[in-house]
């Protein structure tokens, strides 16, 4: 085998070094949250594994949501002339201007997950329809309460848009039924821990609670972790996200009994074909701003379901 062929072998090969993947077209950064919640873990991992199919190196790295960091990442994105950056942010204002630094330097931003509030900075925008997720999760959490009796929320943190949206479309749908009545919403921040301490708090002031709706599965969890600690076998959890985590207490028949599944792995994926698509044409023939469906899962398609994705 000649050196030139030798090089190009080496070349073709996806080696791990440093935390760094390399091939052949160039590095694509992958910025999320922390790896701590499974779905940006997922997130991560789905863009990682497509980009590496594609031909490009891989930087993958988490902001663990502060806006600092973020942009310290950008900047290192930029400085190693990535290609792209597909990002899942650290929030919708704060985020803005580590986009405009990235575009006046000519890396491309496809975001995942969460909006930004600016149009026209970002490649590609694919998010979740939290608004329709959230209809069809508050519409089985009617059919469970049996559309009366006392239900608590356990909200996200505040300065995450999908916080909002999420709890404007559970009570677009549950406020249209008089006999439900919310004696608590809090948040928890998306924490698990934190769910923990606020649902024992709310247990102790609210016994007679039939139903908890969780902004997302890891609040859910921490939601039944408090339950199952006071004994409470009667009260019922909805999550939102599609964590296999959750889908394991669904078939186990535990508190939880349905969550909405975002699915974080195909947008991921999505978000790195059109970056791939960008890249090579200039253009990825799609508008900016992308909704994709989310799935009610619930006892009868749990078993479906792995890694935020349907099988």
């Amino acid at each position: 085998m000649n050196n030139k062929l030798i090089r190009k072998t080496l070349l073709a090969l996806s080696v791990m070094v440093s935390g760094i993947a390399y091939a052949d077209n160039g590095l694509i950064a992958i910025i999320t949250p922390s790896h701590d919640n499974p779905f940006f873990k997922s997130e991560a991992l789905g863009a990682k594994e497509r980009a590496e199919e594609l031909g490009y190196t891989t930087l993958v790295a988490s902001h663990d949501d502060d806006a600092n960091k973020q942009d310290q990442l950008v900047t290192t994105a930029i400085a190693r002339k990535a290609k792209a950056i597909i990002l899942d942010n650290a929030g919708s204002d704060v985020t803005i201007g580590a986009v405009e630094k990235a575009k006046k330097a000519g890396v491309p931003t496809f975001l995942i997950d969460r909006e930004i509030n600016k149009s026209g900075i970002a490649i590609s925008q694919i998010v979740s329809n939290n608004y329709q997720g959230a209809q069809l999760g508050a519409e089985k959490f009617v059919a469970l309460m049996g559309e009366k009796g006392k239900y608590v929320e356990l909200l996200g943190r505040e300065s995450d848009t999908n916080a909002h949206v999420r709890s404007q479309g559970f009570h677009d749908v549950i406020d249209d039924y008089s006999e439900m009545e919310m004696v608590a919403q809090q948040t928890a921040n998306w924490s698990q821990t934190e769910a923990f301490t606020r649902m024992e708090s709310i247990l102790q002031a609210n016994p007679d609670i039939k139903g908890v709706l969780s902004g997302n599965d890891t609040m859910a969890l921490g939601a039944e972790a408090a339950l199952k600690a006071a004994g409470r076998t009667d009260i019922f959890v909805v999550g939102f996200d599609g964590s296999d985590y959750v889908r394991d207490s669904i078939l186990a028949n535990s508190n939880i009994k349905a969550t909405v599944l975002q699915p974080a792995w195909v947008q991921a994926q999505m978000a790195v074909d059109q970056a791939d698509r960008y890249i090579k044409t200039g253009s990825t023939g799609v508008q900016e701003k992308q909704l994709v469906d989310c799935i009610l899962i619930d006892g009868t398609n749990a078993k479906r379901l792995n890694t935020f994705a349907m099988h």
